[in-house]
């Protein structure tokens, strides 16, 4: 019998690479390796000039003192092989930051690694703790690594639903997702693709079902900085939280420079040392110029931070107001930088039909938030679409331009 909560797949079904595969949303009809519907999307934007708010990542560099930080460790000969555990310079940062911002004090020496981006860290948690039998719990939508790399593990993938119009999980579904092989549950928030920011007593339940069931929190907090009137709780700052959670981010949201891909994870020794154990064999290491240089932007004053959020949080307005003018029903997110938006009000509703059809009849691009979702998820979801407002005001102006034209075109 099949897990009703996973994609429907036994547990004896295709090799890891296939699931994996088919999780990411790689897999065509046939069951052949094939393009994700990103890929498709940029094509299609690039083939009609259209705006692409599809992908999400800034248009705009950094703040200059990490740049120049980055030339300069170039410069000086920072260009190889940094330790696998990361930068001693960074590991002090990330640790000073997190108890600047939220009181927490991992050790830099033994409770904080640095990874090649947030997505290394998280896969490295994952494949240390799951297998096969066990069960790794995520909110649906979730980002699309998550799905492939649990596939990956061996382990079995369930959800539990975060829906409109808040996307906060409901108690019950949450509780009922939980269960005696649950052995992780990744925590996402601020929450891509939803935008959602999880409020404090969901986050506490979390923490309560865990502990209860025994499981492991790794949570994927990359927009921590990026929310819009919400405060940000870490997982980790709750009561009887911090010994079994592991806190992931990175650099690349915060000051824009996701090519850069540094990120870190912090928790209790003995968990850090065995995602260490992971990593070291897949990445080993990476960025050493980079890694001193985010060093520099984790230092940087608290006006920085703020500001930050605040020039996002003007774009997301921006942004709204062409999508309302399209006649979409929109979910304004409190944190990241997308926002969903539901087509149904204007009669459509396959949400993937449309986002291959926008870049041409409009030439702005977006993705489908069913391709986040197992088949069940994306029944639900089937009407709605996200776009990214991480891009340069006068490119948003334009997408919403081109956007309040749709009702005519359609």
């Amino acid at each position: 019998m099949t897990d009703t909560r996973t994609n429907g797949a036994a547990r004896t079904g295709p090799a890891p690479w296939a699931r994996a595969a088919r999780g990411a949303n790689l897999l065509g009809a046939d069951g052949e390796l094939g393009i994700t519907i990103f890929e498709e999307v940029t094509a299609l934007a690039q083939q009609h000039s259209a705006v692409n708010l599809g992908q999400g990542f800034p248009d705009e560099d950094g703040p200059e003192e990490i740049l120049e930080a980055a030339r300069a460790a170039i410069t000086a000969g920072a260009n190889q092989y940094a330790p696998g555990q990361g930068l001693a310079v960074l590991r002090h940062a990330i640790a000073a930051h997190q108890e600047r911002f939220y009181g927490l004090q991992p050790d830099p020496r033994d409770g904080v690694i640095v990874s090649t981006g947030a997505t290394e860290s998280i896969a490295a948690a994952i494949l240390a703790f799951a297998g096969p039998g066990d069960e790794v719990l995520t909110f649906e939508p979730f980002y699309d690594s998550y799905g492939a790399v649990i596939a990956l593990s061996g382990a079995t993938h369930t959800t539990a639903p975060l829906l409109a119009p808040d996307f906060q999980p409901d108690p019950d579904s949450l509780a009922a997702a939980f269960g005696d092989r649950t052995r992780i549950v990744v925590v996402n928030n601020p929450h891509n693709p939803t935008g959602s920011v999880l409020t404090r007593a969901s986050l506490e339940l979390i923490v309560d079902l865990a502990e209860r069931h025994g499981a492991i929190i790794v949570t994927d907090e990359v927009y921590e900085h990026l929310t819009f009137g919400a405060e940000h709780v870490p997982v980790a700052t709750l009561p009887r939280a911090m010994e079994r959670t592991l806190t992931i981010s990175s650099a690349g949201k915060t000051f824009s420079v996701t090519g850069w891909k540094v990120g870190w994870l912090t928790g209790p020794p003995g968990l850090v040392a065995q995602v260490r154990t992971v990593k070291t064999f897949l990445t080993y290491t990476s960025g050493t110029p980079f890694q001193s240089a985010i060093a520099v932007g984790l230092g940087l004053p608290d006006t920085f931070f703020a500001s930050a959020a605040a020039t996002l949080e003007r774009k997301r307005d921006l942004l709204g107001v062409g999508l309302r003018a399209a006649g979409f029903e929109v979910f304004t997110p409190r944190g990241t930088f997308f926002t969903l938006v539901d087509a149904s009000p204007l009669g459509v509703e396959d949400a993937t039909e449309l986002a291959r059809r926008l870049p041409s009849l409009i030439g702005v691009a977006a993705i489908p938030v069913a391709v986040f979702c197992h088949e069940e998820g994306a029944l639900r979801t089937r009407s709605l679409l996200r776009f990214a407002f991480c891009k340069r005001t006068e490119v948003i102006e334009e997408a919403a331009t081109r956007l309040s034209t749709l009702r005519e075109r359609l």
